[in-house]
């Protein structure tokens, strides 16, 4: 077990509100923000979002190719970097401390181990809710909040960069109340980036092949929620967050 000392305190709209500052403005490089260095290198322990993401976004045209970038990792953030970047942010106020980035498979498990919440294998997970830290063996997200219909809207990194995004439903309709969620902020509130991208329904298996770490919100871990997310739908954390 971690020591809970080192940790500062926060809460899911922190978080949230965290994750949010780079979408829009920084690209998917594969190993973006870490490439094959540990957990503290000095692009994911950085306070705030890097000027040179921005910088290379503003580079990238509708056709922009994520293979052709790898490893670019000063340029932009893979799912672990962008991950990791947010929970850095969350937790200190000066960069340059220990990290939190790894492989996106570990994530859940791994932050689960140092007391900050509780781990759920993917078989095991019925339902989703706001800050869930959802990982894979390719791929790690943060869960904004789910809807009616059991669609999920969530922030990640993903190509060709950091969005919101939404799921399917679980039945794998595409039209989901996830999906128009996602498109309705992305497009209000990043129209550059959503002209350039536009922004695609993840499927059902962003729902069902995925481990979950859910924060411990009894004050006794890192995580509060005095603005009662876990109980919202993906709707009303969204009006919320951007009112």
């Amino acid at each position: 077990m971690f020591s809970l000392e080192v940790y500062a305190k926060s809460t899911i709209k922190k978080l949230l509100k965290t994750a949010l500052e780079p979408v829009g403005t920084t690209m998917y490089v594969w190993g973006g923000g870490w490439g094959k260095i540990a957990a503290s290198s000095k692009y994911t322990t950085r306070i705030g979002v890097s000027p040179a993401w921005k910088k290379f976004y503003k580079k990238q045209k509708k056709n922009y190719d994520y293979t052709k970038t790898r490893f670019q990792i000063a340029d932009g953030l893979d799912c672990s970097g962008y991950a990791g970047w947010c929970i850095y942010n969350i937790m200190n106020t000066v960069s340059g401390k220990r990290g939190y980035v790894m492989p996106a498979k570990n994530m859940a498990y791994n932050y689960a181990k140092r007391g900050w919440g509780e781990y759920t294998e993917m078989s095991k997970v019925k339902n989703f809710r706001a800050g869930d830290i959802m990982s894979s063996s390719g791929h790690v997200y943060i869960v904004v909040g789910q809807c009616g219909d059991g669609s999920v809207v969530l922030l990640h990194s993903s190509p060709p960069g950091v969005q919101i995004s939404g799921t399917e439903t679980p039945s794998g309709n595409r039209n989901s109340q996830a999906g128009k969620l996602a498109n309705q902020y992305m497009k209000k509130y990043f129209p550059k980036w959503y002209k350039e991208f536009g922004n695609d329904i993840k499927d059902r298996t962003y729902l069902t092949e995925y481990n979950r770490m859910r924060w411990d919100i009894s004050g006794k871990s890192v995580m509060f929620d005095p603005d009662g997310y876990r109980n919202k739908t993906a709707e009303q954390i969204l009006e919320d967050i951007f009112k």
